[in-house]
């Protein structure tokens, strides 16, 4: 496995205190998003690579009862459970994402600095992991970095609009893919916002 996906490394990250990614809270798009979702039901999402879930506790508190968490790092699993003690257990999955069974498919997969964390050649693969994670009609939905890191050997690490596209277009249909508007302030002018239907 790639050093950047390795449980080792990022387990590193999260005990030295380096999580740069980590804003202390749901963002503002995705918060937004979340609003818009309706009643809360029993759908299937999945929010994979997912840190500290502030995602997922903000949908846990709204009441959408099947939201699922995979991070290869028990620490990022950890310090959700101790702040919603409420969430099930058996939500928090320590596993790769590209290891996820594809049974039962999801209504809804959520991104959040979890593809920036990968190296270009596994980006392709990221797509072709989602759309085969979701049913028919599922959505891939959240933010992807607009910028360029620089050289730097570890993540984040940036991209173009266009290189986005041509790795979701043969799986995905294009709802929004835009530059985000409410983006935290650090972020500001360097996120798109992406809504995303299977095909």
């Amino acid at each position: 496995m790639d050093l950047l996906l390795d449980e080792t490394y990022w387990r590193t990250r999260y005990t030295t205190g380096q999580t740069g990614w980590d804003v202390g809270a749901i963002t503002p798009p995705l918060q937004d998003y979340f609003k818009q979702l309706g009643q809360p039901d029993d759908r299937r999402i999945l929010i994979p690579g997912a840190g500290r879930a502030y995602e997922a506790e903000y949908l846990h508190n709204r009441g959408f009862t099947n939201v699922i968490v995979a991070d290869v790092a028990p620490e990022a699993l950890e310090a959700l459970h101790q702040r919603v003690p409420g969430f099930p257990g058996g939500h928090l999955v320590q596993q790769d994402f590209f290891t996820l069974p594809a049974v039962p498919p999801y209504n809804l997969i959520i991104e959040q600095t979890f593809f920036c964390a990968l190296p270009r050649p596994l980006r392709s693969d990221y797509a072709q992991q989602c759309a085969r994670l979701l049913r028919p009609g599922g959505k891939l939905v959240g933010l992807l970095f607009e910028t360029d890191f620089g050289l730097s050997p570890e993540p984040p690490f940036g991209g173009t609009h266009a290189e986005y596209r041509a790795y979701f277009e043969p799986y995905f249909e294009f709802i929004h893919f835009d530059t985000a508007y409410n983006s935290v302030r650090p972020r500001q002018g360097r996120e798109l916002f992406i809504c995303l239907e299977k095909k």
